[in-house]
């Protein structure tokens, strides 16, 4: 039986968490941009799987120990986005929760994601806006994916209901925060002069996953031995 608070309590999000130290993280930050500053890429699909930086960064001592506060010391990522919203380019994420999507659902008692600013998140360069509380409604129905990816809560639930109550939640590069996975959130167009870069984690426990399709990668492991 679900919680009824969620495994992050009465407002299902949490701040504080430190995953690597500052100009470290703008330096990362500015090596990827380098790296994908031809192509402009916005949305880098499973980074965790292939750079030794991410594979570090969900790994981070102080984060992890927060998620496994969460949802228990067996711990594994389902999946990873970075995010990078460059300037002068008009890119959006719309309201949605990040334990559902077109192929699975997250179970919330046995999941949560995180949000890593690898650069400064601020108002001005798209940082996240969240609903505090907004995870009791549970999992909105779904609405197809937009061209980011992003599957959203059907529209008139979730924006109705989160323009007057959000919160927004500017980030120093090397910190970050915690989600509950039914939480609604989105992130706004870069009106600043410079790039914004971020990673999003979603973290599972043993039976974290109600639906799946079989084409998805496996769960990567991170602690624990219930894998």
């Amino acid at each position: 039986m679900t919680r009824t608070n969620g495994v992050l309590g009465r407002r299902g999000l949490r701040t504080g968490f430190e995953w690597s130290a500052p100009g470290a993280a703008r330096a990362r930050a500015a090596q990827l941009l380098a790296e994908h500053r031809a192509q402009q890429r916005e949305i880098i699909r499973n980074p965790h799987l292939s750079a030794e930086w991410a594979r570090t960064a969900v790994r981070a001592s102080q984060l992890l120990a927060a998620v496994q506060g969460a949802i228990g010391p067996d711990v594994a990522v389902e999946n990873t986005f970075l995010v990078v919203k460059w300037p002068g380019r008009a890119f959006e994420i719309p309201w949605h929760q990040d334990g559902i999507d077109a192929r699975l659902e997250l179970d919330p008692d046995r999941s949560v994601s995180a949000w890593l600013a690898i650069s400064d998140a601020t108002v001005i360069n798209g940082c996240l806006h969240a609903v505090p509380g907004s995870h009791h409604f549970g999992y909105l129905p779904l609405a197809p994916e937009d061209e980011h990816g992003a599957a959203r809560g059907r529209a008139d639930q979730a924006s109705g209901f989160a323009s007057d109550k959000a919160a927004t939640l500017p980030l120093r590069a090397g910190t970050a925060l915690l989600m509950d996975s039914r939480l609604l959130h989105r992130s706004g167009t870069n009106t600043s002069d410079g790039a914004r870069v971020g990673l999003n984690i979603r973290y599972i426990a043993p039976g974290g996953i109600r639906r799946r399709d079989p084409q998805s990668p496996s769960p990567d492991p991170v602690s624990g031995t219930g894998w």
